[in-house]
């Protein structure tokens, strides 16, 4: 049957909103803004900001409630302010007091508050938030995390006091940066339009003089000559280096000179300034590696617009080389901690030490086990995890155990550690495809290391979620079956007492 309704859309006096005066209590945004430690956020997030100088910056709670908005929802900076002027729930989550469709701050203060925040007090942020979620209901949730603090400045435990209670589980990963896949010959190629354009900017018209060449075409045919190729060989890469490393030679010898002749003031930009520094570098390393035959060089530039980020090769099945940052990081309960970030390459295995006493310094005691790649069980590290009473889930060293039982005891041990270990793994992926750690759309050092903070401290508001729903549905299904037996229950004796069927009776 067809639908009758009225096609034309009413008019906005005549929507009638389903609020009814007030916001539903069981929404998940009023249910987290209720469970958020806004006062501890926001005392972090004023450390950051001078008390004398400068107008009043906006409050904590919106600021880091729009970040958590951000990448709970994977949204962009702009749709962000959208979703917030729109919906009514995101806005009592930042704190304010009544509805208001106009926007509290423009998108591009995002890039601000991540600078202002950085890595360190972001991780912060994710701490306070786990204590308020282990320490005791009510309040600000702050009690539990300083009287765990005043404990362990008190007691200082030795060795032999010191109780193991818990599982680590540690490993790495990389966050890849939202950057195009690099060649040789695109960056060369990238800082020669570069340079082109420096030398436009550094040219004057007014001093009479001829401006010099940059053979910009030739070059730009000789680029695409290569690039076009649906088969590249080896020589044609190599030939095609050196042809725009030539170029790229002649041009910055022209800007040299150019900056030469301008002696009463400075003509370049900061932006520009940089650029130059980045282009010069990408030459001489692109140069070394041509003239020496290698791929290889310390410290070697992948990006020109971002050129902190460096080429960490994992060896996965999808991507041998992957291009951002490599990070460390340890689960403990279902909570995430990131406990390093590094764009150089590293063996993740020399954390391990570090990661085992953070953990004492978040619960106040060692792990009772710790679950890690076979990466990490290098002799240095079980010595140390030895020493401290703490078992390690890897293979032993030495000959077997010749008990057989103990053998396939120890095997079935190590399966299901194994088995634990891909909780981490799982961690990675939800982080990657959820919430955008799988690609950093940052451009700076600072914001994408900001970035990826915030994603592990939004996978951990995340969880606390999950298991709320997960509790309720529980909560819920447990009344049910209690009132399920409770009705069998109740027809069962009507039946014995009231049937007159002897056959029903003898089947019940």
């Amino acid at each position: 049957m067809r639908n009758r309704d009225n096609p034309h859309q009413l008019t906005i006096e005549e929507f009638k909103l389903p609020f009814a005066g007030e916001l539903n209590k069981k929404n998940r945004w009023v249910q987290l803004a209720d469970a958020m430690p806004w006062d501890a956020l926001t005392e972090v997030y004023n450390r950051a900001l001078s008390k004398e100088r400068g107008r009043p910056a906006l409050s904590g709670r919106t600021v880091v409630g729009a970040l958590i908005i951000k990448h709970m929802l994977k949204l962009t900076d702009e749709e962000t302010i959208e979703q917030i002027r729109e919906n009514p729930y995101l806005q009592y989550f930042l704190g304010y007091p009544c509805y208001r469709y106009d926007h509290g701050f423009d998108s591009s203060l995002f890039v601000t508050i991540r600078k202002r925040l950085g890595e360190e007090s972001v991780a912060l942020l994710n701490q306070l938030f786990v204590d308020q979620m282990k320490g005791p209901k009510g309040g600000d949730g702050s009690a539990g995390s300083a009287d765990r603090d005043k404990d362990r400045t008190e007691r200082e435990p030795k060795e032999t006091d010191v109780q193991h209670r818990g599982m680590l589980l540690v490993d790495a990963t990389v966050a890849p940066s939202d950057i195009r896949y690099p060649t040789d010959l695109g960056l060369v190629n990238e800082a020669r339009e570069i340079s082109e354009g420096m030398i436009d900017i550094l040219y004057e018209p007014s001093s009479g003089k001829v401006k010099p060449r940059t053979y910009r075409r030739k070059a730009r045919q000789a680029y695409l000559s290569v690039a076009k190729k649906r088969r590249k060989s080896a020589r044609d890469i190599r030939r095609g280096i050196k042809t725009q490393l030539g170029y790229l030679r002649r041009n910055i010898g022209t800007i040299d000179r150019l900056l030469d002749e301008h002696t009463e003031r400075f003509p370049l930009s900061y932006a520009d300034q940089r650029r130059l520094w980045i282009i010069k570098e990408v030459y001489r390393q692109q140069e070394q590696m041509h003239r020496t035959g290698t791929n290889r060089i310390e410290g070697r530039i992948v990006s020109i617009s971002q050129p902190h980020v460096r080429p960490i090769v994992r060896g996965k099945a999808g991507a041998t080389v992957e291009f951002g940052a490599k990070i460390s990081a340890s689960v403990v309960e279902g909570n995430v901690f990131l406990d390093r970030i590094s764009w150089d390459a590293f063996n993740e295995s020399g954390d391990l030490q570090g990661q085992v006493e953070m953990f004492r310094e978040r619960f106040g005691h060692y792990p009772e086990v710790v679950v890690t790649d076979t990466i990490y069980g290098t002799r240095d590290n079980r010595r140390f995890l030895k020493r401290h009473g703490i078992r390690y889930s890897g293979t032993a060293l030495g000959r077997p155990a010749q008990d057989p039982v103990q053998s396939r005891t120890e095997a079935k041990r190590r399966k299901q550690e194994a088995g634990i270990r891909n909780r981490i793994e799982g961690v990675f992926g939800v982080g990657k495809r959820r919430f955008g750690l799988g690609r950093v759309m940052t451009k700076l050092r600072e914001t994408s290391e900001s970035w990826i903070a915030m994603v592990i401290f939004v996978m951990n508001i995340s969880r606390w979620l999950r298991d709320i729903f997960c509790l309720y549905l529980n909560r819920l299904c447990t009344t049910v079956c209690k009132a399920s037996m409770t009705i069998f229950a109740v027809s069962w004796r009507w039946i014995m007492r009231h049937g007159e069927n002897k056959a029903l009776k003898s089947v019940c």
